[in-house]
């Protein structure tokens, strides 16, 4: 008897850097797979970086540093309390001096999200590996973080919109400067604790962690429950985090 052929499946056809951007938002399990092919990162790095730079200076154009600055303290109400005990010449030099600081850290900010995308692509890393024994590599995982954080560059979008359209500048804050989370709706001052939980629990953030369960399923042979459940967990525990230093400082 003749022994029929075993054809191996296919892999599936590479994809462009264009390809992979846009299949993120409506094929995420495409650009996740073609991640285990090549773990590149660097276009939705400079995606993000561009956006961020377009964000910030936006805001310096139509509001300033300045009044941002005096829209935080207003949420800060020991803060504000302690720059007014201080004298006119005092308070004037403090508050460029913070001013200053804002800027700096505003304009080079696509820096620390670079970073904050490497320590949670480690943790994740860490916890697959020794909690679900999963084999996955560094950098496939951090190109998948990058990716998975693109739907959440739609929200400086919507701020840089809705501030060339002329939105109000009263309220602006970098922290939370649309309606993308019920945290918007609530007085910081008034429940800081309850505002920290709300904001957290933002339209494109969940996006973004729906995206990095799927590509953690993609990338190993992790199941889809396991996956959901450690970016979620680690999203739970950040969550409390977060709460509690408002808790603190409130």
């Amino acid at each position: 008897m003749a022994t029929a052929a075993v054809v191996p499946p296919q892999e599936p056809a590479p994809l462009s850097e264009g390809q992979r951007l846009a299949c993120t938002f409506l094929a995420p399990s495409r650009t996740f797979t073609d991640l285990r092919r090549n773990a590149s990162w660097w276009a939705p790095f400079l995606i993000t970086a561009m956006v961020s730079l377009l964000f910030v200076y936006v805001v310096d154009q139509k509001i300033g540093f300045r009044k941002v600055l005096e829209n935080q303290m207003q949420f800060a109400p020991k803060q504000a309390d302690r720059l007014e005990r201080l004298p006119a010449d005092q308070r004037q030099e403090m508050m460029q001096r913070q001013v200053t600081i804002l800027k700096i850290i505003s304009y080079g900010y696509f820096v620390v999200i670079l970073a904050l995308n490497a320590i949670i692509a480690a943790v994740l890393l860490a916890t697959l590996k020794f909690g679900a024994g999963a084999n996955v590599k560094y950098k496939t995982l951090f190109a998948l973080v990058i990716y998975a954080s693109l739907p959440e560059l739609l929200k400086p979008l919507l701020a840089i919109l809705s501030l060339l359209v002329g939105v109000s500048s009263n309220a602006f804050t970098f922290q939370n400067p649309v309606a993308t989370n019920p945290g918007y709706f609530i007085d910081p001052a008034a429940s800081p604790v309850l505002y920290s939980l709300l904001t957290r629990l933002d339209i494109f953030t969940i996006w973004a962690l729906v995206l990095a369960a799927i590509g953690i399923t993609c990338i190993s042979k992790v199941k889809t429950g396991t996956a959901f459940a450690v970016v979620f967990g680690w999203f739970g525990v950040s969550l409390l985090v977060g709460v509690g230093f408002a808790a603190a400082f409130a």
